[in-house]
């Protein structure tokens, strides 16, 4: 995450000292140095204001002991092996995978870049189905794909952390009454499709209590990197 601020996410990064974290309303992830002193706790807390959070991602270091924590998650990072681009067209959260998406037109469900027009219903459907952490400026991160079903928005994904060489896919979601027609697969397929296509790799995290998830992805030929702890602590 500190290359992504450092480098494609620049112009949303800020930066005190050694800790950085992302613009308000964009990402809650946080980044101090591997060894941090007390100085770059000091630093993120300026940053974050009394009772913010701090979202420290994969970071191993301990806050400061008054720092409260807040969740503590077992996840994965998957990546895409080079190339394996071939399954990446089917499949959905709910059980989906392997069949083709149901089609809402002649050619079947078509895949739309979304924008900040489109902010009011993306926080909408993030509302009703908890992706993860998602705010009115996460689509400046990367490009962010949905479907729509009578013209209301109803599955989306995007890209989020961009380090160099590499593209994270996340904010995989797709409205309840949705659910069971391929949206999830076809819009991760697609994403990794153009991620891949400008000669980045593709890779995601997941929570490791999310085993639907984790039989999608490693469907679409995603397959276990690392094993991660997402941790949150409130600043005091």
């Amino acid at each position: 995450m500190r290359t992504s601020l450092r480098g494609n996410h620049a112009a949303l990064a800020r930066w005190d000292g050694r800790a950085g974290t992302y613009a308000p309303g964009a990402a809650t992830f946080c980044t101090v140095p591997a060894v941090p002193d007390p100085a770059d706790w000091a630093g993120l807390a300026r940053l974050l204001g009394p009772g913010g959070l701090a979202d420290m991602f994969s970071c191993p270091a301990a806050p400061p002991a008054d720092w409260e924590p807040v969740f503590t998650l077992e996840g994965r990072q998957m990546v895409r092996p080079d190339g394996d681009i071939g399954r990446a067209s089917a499949g959905g959260f709910d059980g989906s995978a392997g069949r083709p998406p149901v089609p809402d037109g002649p050619e079947g469900p078509r895949v739309v870049e979304l924008g900040a027009a489109d902010v009011p219903e993306m926080l909408g459907l993030v509302a009703l189905t908890a992706p993860g952490p998602f705010g009115p400026r996460t689509h400046r991160l990367g490009t962010y794909l949905g479907v729509r079903d009578g013209g209301r928005l109803v599955a989306m994904a995007g890209e989020r952390l961009r380090p160099p060489g590499w593209t994270e896919i996340s904010a995989v979601c797709t409205a309840p009454g949705a659910r069971g027609r391929g949206y999830a697969g076809l819009l991760v397929g697609t994403l990794a499709a153009r991620i891949t296509a400008r000669g980045e790799r593709p890779f995601l995290h997941v929570v490791e209590e999310n085993a639907a998830a984790i039989a999608l992805y490693e469907r679409l030929g995603f397959a276990l990197r690392a094993r991660v702890v997402f941790r949150g602590f409130r600043v005091p």
